[in-house]
């Protein structure tokens, strides 16, 4: 009747605090450990054991998963769940842990040796009466690692020293894993002494650092939880600590200096990395001084050692990256028994506890980019641009107190033969790499012009998942420095130095689609300020095509502007500005569409490869292709054509219906400028000044409607404005007198839409005399 009692009361006691608990951490994993183990039976839980070590956890997802913990091996132990007990011949665990008081609940749970200091220091009578009590036993592996004089002390003064000790382990209230919240502070049973409870998202249940491994084991008179070490008083505040360390006096300093070392001694949960003075020695002196002068960056790089939350090492059990009071992140994780910082192992003391956080020894100091200047931002994959910085002199250039941008191109984009470069060309590309101006990312927007420190403007294109500048897009790791940041890109930037058409006219490999744009009246088109992105064609592309066809093309003005038209867009698209794998799909001046994919670095347009991407020109960008485009869905009605375009376009399959005609596609696609030039000569070189503008600027004239004048009889400036073509149609007034006023109007075709700005006419001209005045107007 008695175990019968005793089993109905533990079940009873019992399924309320379980039921309760399911909303936290600790018992979320512990459901997850009970799920994983459903196949050994009734309240079975599954455990990871890093291996060589007696540590176990109730795993999170992730440490289960990949097998291991803190980057170490772990292998699968299955064991009863908290509360439960096995039975002879039974499957599982199929009975629940006999209920006692505290004193005989130590027993139970294996914390045997806490339970015998219980009893020589005489505390047994009352972890055995009346009450309800927490107790955070220490595991009897956790009192064999104490530090041995402590040990010795306590067990040398029964009766005060290890009674004391205990009653610190000790809260006069029951506390269970559900009740544990983060960042609580437990007033223990020894002076009021504060217990500080961390409840981590990965189920792991701290007291002043020392892990719950077994935890809610109940007892009639309260509950016990065993923790893997003995607890120590805690007193101090973090600041306390550094005023009286030796070892941390350059960290002291450092907060001193910054105004930081107040914040360190006010209530929070803090966890500081504390870099030693060994730690401080080993950065270089002038950067260190630098760092110092400058309260700012000091203050920054303080701060980058503290977490505005409390991390014991024993709730680490992976990587994970924490925010500091310098607002950038730190990655925090383990491996084996060390922790490490950024990846590295850094930690030399763990778990120095204190009333308002926990301190870790290190020994590096952590710079946080903020407190570093823009050259010194760059990391691994950045260092030639970096190197070649300070060999050419430009890093000195840059001052402290200015605001730079660097656009730093990785390793890779410089190849041998770049670095092979005459040192003065070397240093302009490297100059247009730099700007005189703070820009971060989310500043920059599309079509945004950043002037180098060389003077070049270099053009932002902004795309869904890419932001390029002139011809290079950016990787990630964009940062900001105390005086700049620091952009990566793919490749070295290339500022447009030339046209579309220039591009065209100076490379042999365009001859061909050249004199078709040429034949085609849209030369213009590609010499004027613009945003294009222009699909050129190789000569390759229009092997067999013969002088007859060619005569052919160019006499169909309506065939031959569609099929060039399909190659150019408006807007200017980088190859790499793509984002990969997806089809893009862009809209042709000739109404057609274009698709275009990146695969392997490589640009598709319509699946035909680009054998060279990215060309910049001042008003666009030129993708070269070895093939002809032309609109799957553009028929052809005349045969002739239709024989010529087969022999360039093998590709697909042209349609062809009889009588069909290419539509009209008039130049209304870009706007035109008027440009006012006013020339005031008063002697016998005006001819020649006009001479020279007339050949410079004027291409297409065709008729005088009136005027009169004798510069007009000079046969070589009738000969440049009697040029062929239809723009420029009037030539309204002379006025006869010297000095000459010659005031021209030129249209000037470019590609998007800008202000008209008119001079003004001069009123007057030294000495009072009477004006000439030529004057080219539309009708």
């Amino acid at each position: 009747m008695k175990i019968f009692f005793l089993f109905t009361f533990s079940t009873f006691f019992w399924s309320p605090f379980e039921q309760a608990a399911a909303s936290v951490h600790y018992d979320k994993i512990l459901t997850h450990s009970r799920i994983r183990a459903r196949d050994q039976g009734q309240n079975v839980c599954a455990l990871q054991q890093v291996m060589g070590t007696k540590k176990k956890y109730f795993s999170t997802c992730r440490n289960w998963y990949q097998g291991a913990i803190c980057g170490k091996k772990a292998t699968v132990l299955y064991e009863c769940c908290p509360g439960y007990m096995k039975m002879d011949g039974m499957r599982g665990c199929p009975a629940v842990a006999p209920i006692d008081h505290v004193y005989g609940t130590l027993g139970i749970v294996g914390a045997t040796s806490t339970q015998h200091y219980s009893d020589i220091s005489k505390l047994r009578g009352e972890l055995e009466g009346r009450g309800s009590f927490t107790f955070f036993a220490p595991s009897s592996e956790a009192w064999e690692q104490l530090n041995s004089e402590i040990h010795r002390n306590l067990i040398d003064n029964v009766n005060i020293e290890l009674y004391s000790a205990l009653h610190h382990h000790m809260v006069n209230k029951r506390m269970l894993t559900k009740d544990l919240k983060n960042g609580m502070t437990l007033v223990s049973m020894y002076n009021d002494q504060k217990l500080l409870i961390n409840h981590y998202p990965n189920g792991v249940v701290t007291v002043n650092c020392a892990r719950v491994i077994y935890g809610n084991q109940i007892a009639t008179n309260g509950v016990v939880h065993v923790i893997d070490r003995v607890l120590t008083a805690v007193g101090n505040t973090i600041q306390d600590f550094i005023e009286v360390e030796d070892d941390l006096s350059s960290l002291r300093a450092a907060a001193i200096t910054s105004d930081v070392l107040d914040i360190l001694g006010k209530p929070g949960h803090y966890t500081l990395f504390a870099p030693t003075n060994e730690a401080f020695e080993r950065l270089p002196r002038g950067l260190l001084e630098r760092i110092m002068g400058d309260k700012v960056a000091s203050e920054a790089l303080v701060k980058f050692h503290i977490l505005n939350t409390l991390q014991c090492s024993e709730a680490i059990t992976g990587g994970a990256a924490y925010e500091t009071l310098e607002g950038n992140t730190v990655e925090v994780g383990c491996d084996g028994e060390s922790l490490t910082v950024n990846g590295v192992k850094m930690v030399k003391r763990k778990d120095i506890v204190t009333s308002n956080g926990v301190i870790h020894l290190i020994d590096e100091v952590l710079i946080p980019d903020s407190a570093k200047q823009v050259t010194e931002l760059g990391g691994a994959q950045q260092t030639t641009f970096t190197d070649l910085m300070i060999q050419l002199g430009l890093a000195s250039s840059l001052r402290p107190e200015g605001q730079y941008t660097l656009l730093v191109p990785l390793n890779g984009a410089f190849s041998d033969d770049t670095l092979r470069m005459d040192q003065r060309r070397l240093k302009t590309i490297l100059q247009n790499h730099i700007i005189n101006v703070k820009v971060g990312l989310n500043e920059l927007y599309n079509g945004q012009e950043l002037e180098t420190i060389g003077g070049k403007l270099l053009r932002v294109f902004l795309y869904r998942t890419a932001v390029c500048i002139e011809n290079s897009c950016m990787v990630r790791g964009s940062k900001e420095g105390r005086n700049g940041f620091i952009h990566i890109l793919r490749q070295i930037i290339n500022p447009a130095e030339k046209t579309l058409h220039e591009m065209l006219r100076n490379d042999k490999r365009f001859s061909v689609f050249l004199s078709l744009v040429k034949a085609a009246d849209l030369d213009d088109v590609l010499s004027q300020p613009g945003k294009w992105t222009l699909f050129v064609p190789t000569n390759d592309a229009f092997k067999g095509l013969t002088d007859d066809d060619k005569d052919i093309l160019i006499r169909d003005k309506n065939a031959l502007r569609n099929i060039l038209l399909y190659h150019l867009t408006q807007g200017v698209f980088i190859g790499s500005g793509f984002e990969p794998g997806v089809t893009n799909i862009l809209k042709t001046i000739q109404g057609g569409k274009l698709y275009l994919k990146t695969v392997n670095d490589t640009l598709l347009i319509n699946e035909l490869k680009s054998r060279e991407s990215d060309l910049m020109a001042t008003n666009g960008v030129i993708h070269v292709i070895d093939k002809l485009l032309y609109p799957a869905d553009l028929p052809v009605g005349n045969d002739q054509l239709l024989t010529i375009l087969k022999k360039l376009i093998k590709y697909i399959q042209i349609k062809f219906v009889r009588g069909s005609a290419f539509k009209e596609i008039p130049l209304t696609f870009y706007s035109p400028e008027i440009k006012y030039t006013r020339i005031t000569a008063g002697g016998s070189d005006n001819e020649e000044k006009l001479k020279k503008l007339l050949e410079d600027e004027v291409t297409k004239v065709t008729k005088f409607i009136e005027g009169d004048g004798h510069l007009l009889e000079d046969e070589e400036i009738k000969r440049l404005l009697q040029g062929a073509g239809t723009e420029y149609t009037k030539v309204t007034k002379v006025i006869e007198g010297e000095p000459q006023i010659i005031e021209r109007e030129i249209k000037k075709v470019h590609l998007e839409e800008a202000p008209v700005r008119k001079e003004q006419p001069t009123r007057r001209t030294q000495g009072g005399t009477a004006r000439r005045r030529t004057r080219l107007a539309y009708p």
